[in-house]
């Protein structure tokens, strides 16, 4: 498990699950309110890496293996659920807070912008978050990783738009310095990734 520390919060990961999943806890540094990135599966991990408190849960996207521990961390914290608004719908229990492009997570003094990122899903989202002292984070579930975009099933429409949402709505705007924060594996920097932005328009994937 690795631990960051921003000017206003703590961020604690975990793998789980066979897929390799990464789940990401943001705790705010001043009132300990806790929200957590991808309850995608062992719920014991995931509550024992939020100490059984935990205000939201954001889904990223709809896929399953990013769900597979939700309903079990809402009920054991009562935790409220967060997600996309085009897969909200497709998530295991209700959704109350369906998220858009611009919209803002508050956790504590903790502030969260939400990317929808188009294509992996319909839904997909990431969370930015800005750091006065240090790099900016960014947690892309399944539509940003080291070494290109997400998944997009043989879509050519559908990679071009994640591609074009990657590019406007990370790569245009964020330093090199931010640091990617995939749904698998490891952590990478946009600048890491810039340079390869052409070389995957061209293979296509």
């Amino acid at each position: 498990m690795a631990t960051t520390t921003t000017a206003t919060a703590v961020l604690d990961e975990a793998h789980v699950g066979t897929m390799d999943n990464v789940a990401y806890v943001v705790r705010c540094r001043t009132t300990g309110r806790r929200l957590l990135v991808d309850a995608a599966a062992e719920p014991e991990t995931l509550l024992a890496l939020v100490d059984g408190e935990l205000d939201v849960v954001v889904t990223t996207h709809r896929h399953h293996d990013h769900v597979g521990a939700l309903a079990a961390v809402v009920e054991a914290t009562g935790a409220r659920t967060a997600a996309g608004e085009l897969d909200a719908d497709e998530l295991p229990l209700p959704v109350q807070q369906r998220l858009e492009h611009g919209d803002v997570l508050r956790v504590g003094d903790v502030v969260l912008e939400v990317v929808h990122l188009r294509g992996h899903t319909p839904g997909s989202v990431a969370l930015l978050l800005r750091d006065a002292d240090g790099p900016d984070h960014v947690f892309t579930g399944d539509s940003l990783f080291p070494g290109g975009v997400g998944n997009t099933f043989g879509s050519a429409e559908a990679f071009l738009q994640l591609l074009a949402d990657v590019t406007e709505r990370l790569f245009d705007v964020l330093d090199d310095d931010t640091v990617v924060h995939p749904g698998h594996g490891a952590p990478t920097t946009i600048g890491a990734e810039r340079p390869h932005l052409a070389s995957w328009r061209e293979r296509g994937w």
